[in-house]
């Protein structure tokens, strides 16, 4: 009884304490919001309790997603199949969907005699370059759109690179360069890697490896042991080989020579993506360095231009706060500070200089080349047709691909005024580009990729219809990897993504479960390509190949039905 009764006597003690603190702080709040600060009106008029309105607005956009319809897609269902897909567990949906269709949509065209799905094709590759003498093989229609390490975490840049590594998924490196995260699955050869930096172990960093491993976690053991090796800013820019106990990085003075002759097979087909910054492939002064771009593609299939993205239209741009010492080091900029593209592509001034800077790295390269555009306009689609068709008459290099995104947002960091404002959506942009590259007859020569509000099967469907031969998928691939849409992704605010994958903080960082999350962005992969083989059953297409405009009904919103959608296109877009 006694002890009890002084527990009680602590616990009155201690209520007591608290209760007087809370007091003197709200107090003090009182005085402070009433009295001293002069910047915000609604806490001259309701201190205290008017603080209540920035907690709940920095709470909103995380919270949104859970108790607000979705507004974004077309129904939450989209959402909840991503998730589902990513976790691999069946993916049925009961009753109806959340939000039923009523605006104007694509249908698919069922066949009056389906295929079972055994016969269905399992090929689902596409050939960029076929007539260059390193063609890439791309074995999924898929394409993880251009995402930057530096924009991501290089935790999440590593669970893309088990993704790709793992599934055949296909990843565009963004505009920040090929980075070390990019290798992340890669072996090295001891006896065979002068194109290496290496940076072998002691018995020092192994023990204190083994013993932190075995009371804490591996991630925890990895950084003490890049510690004890490792004495600089960067040292985070090595890989951890676990075969070989050895961290390496590329080395980038090494002579050509010395870089593999073949892309390692044990890292994702990757396609590298050049910026107006020309990050990871330019010289100390700022110019585009023809050696090194050599050097990148030794570990990528082919070569992306970026003219323009969905919302940034603009040179690309990465807050200050993200440009850690790593990024610092891999895109050759200074640590720390903003960092903004400039808009135009340096050697794209006119369409004429753009296809010739494509031949030169076809030349360089060996590999397919091709550039990212956003459509506005038709008449500039028809100008640069005419002049691709031309050089081709020429005899002339062509670009081998184009990518085109749609205006409609994305996942990067871009200024409000050019979302939603600037640039078609994806079906209108890809019937304008696929139109018009067939009347001018440089249709075949050319692959497209479309990319843009593309998440489920059926978007993948509908949009290799309307003439896609690949598609670009980010935001799908982003929450497949654990991102819940809370909207922290620039660096520019003052809160940074809740779950490590889209900042360059180290504490939000080090909570990113890099192999679970690859393996689970692995699984939401091939179920993409898994439902595209139902839906292409339900078709009667037993091949990737065959789909055509043909295979889409069109649905506006006032109840029409469009059977042709050609005939709806053209009353629509006047081309």
């Amino acid at each position: 009884m006694e002890l009890i009764h002084t527990l009680w006597s602590f616990f009155i003690d201690f209520f007591e304490f608290f209760m007087l603190m809370t007091l003197l702080f709200f107090g003090t709040l009182f005085v402070y919001d009433k009295y001293v600060q002069r910047e915000h009106a609604l806490l001259i008029n309701y201190p205290i309790i008017g603080r209540m309105r920035y907690v709940f607005e920095a709470l909103r956009e995380p919270l949104r997603q859970y108790f607000a319809d979705e507004s974004f897609y077309a129904s939450r269902d989209k959402i909840e199949w991503v998730y589902k897909a990513a976790k691999d567990v069946p993916n049925y949906q009961s009753f109806s969907v959340t939000q039923p269709f009523e605006g104007s949509r694509f249908i698919i065209k069922h066949s009056s005699s389906v295929l079972n799905e055994d016969e269905v094709s399992d090929d689902v590759s596409v050939i960029f370059g076929k007539d260059r003498e390193n063609p890439f093989v791309s074995y999924s229609p898929i394409i993880r759109s251009a995402m930057s390490d530096g924009a991501l975490s290089p935790e999440a840049t590593r669970a893309f690179s088990i993704a790709g590594a793992v599934t055949n998924l296909t990843i565009n490196t963004g505009e920040g360069s090929l980075t070390s995260n990019h290798l992340f699955t890669h072996k090295p050869d001891l006896k065979n890697c002068q194109y290496l930096e290496i940076i072998k172990s002691t018995m020092l960093s192994e023990i204190v490896f083994k013993v932190v491993d075995k009371i804490f976690n591996s991630a925890l053991a990895l950084k003490a042991y890049r510690t004890i090796l490792l004495h600089e800013k960067t040292q985070n820019t090595y890989i951890y080989d676990k075969a070989s106990h050895v961290l390496f990085r590329v080395n980038w003075d090494a002579p050509l020579e010395a870089f593999p002759k073949e892309v390692p097979n044990d890292i994702p087909n990757m396609i590298f993506q050049m910026s107006s910054g020309l990050y990871g492939v330019r010289d100390k002064d700022a110019k585009f360095d023809e050696l090194r771009y050599q050097k990148v593609m030794k570990f990528c299939r082919m070569t992306e231009i970026k003219i323009a993205q969905g919302a940034k239209q603009t040179g690309g741009k990465l807050a200050g706060s993200k440009v850690s010492a790593d990024i610092a080091y891999y895109r050759g900029v200074e640590e720390g500070k903003d960092l903004f593209s400039p808009n135009r592509f340096p050697y794209a001034d006119t369409t004429a200089n753009l296809l010739d800077f494509v031949q030169k790295l076809q030349d360089l390269s060996k590999k397919p080349v091709g550039f990212k555009i956003v459509i506005s306009d038709a008449a500039s689609v028809e100008e640069m047709a005419k002049e691709i068709a031309k050089r081709k008459n020429e005899g002339k290099s062509i670009p081998d691909f184009i990518t085109v995104d749609s205006g409609e947002g994305g996942s990067a960091t871009a200024p409000l005024e050019l979302m939603e404002s600037v640039g078609l959506t994806t079906n209108n942009a890809l019937y304008v580009l696929d139109t018009i590259l067939s009347k001018y007859g440089i249709r075949e020569d050319i692959k497209i990729i479309a990319s843009g509000k593309i998440l489920t099967p059926d978007d993948i469907i509908i949009t290799m219809a309307m003439g896609a031969d690949a598609v670009g998928i980010g935001r799908g691939f982003m929450m497949s990897g654990g991102c819940i849409r809370a909207r922290m992704c620039s660096g520019f605010g003052s809160h940074v993504c809740p779950v490590g994958m889209a900042t360059q903080d180290p504490k939000r960082r080090a909570s990113y479960l890099v192999v679970k999350k690859g393996l689970e962005i692995g699984h939401y992969h091939k179920n993409l390509i898994k439902n595209m083989k139902v839906l292409l059953s339900v078709m009667g297409i037993k091949h990737i190949s065959q789909l055509d405009k043909k295979h889409l009904t069109f649905k506006n919103r006032s109840g029409e039905i469009y059977f042709d959608i050609d005939k709806y296109f053209h009353h629509k877009l006047h081309i």
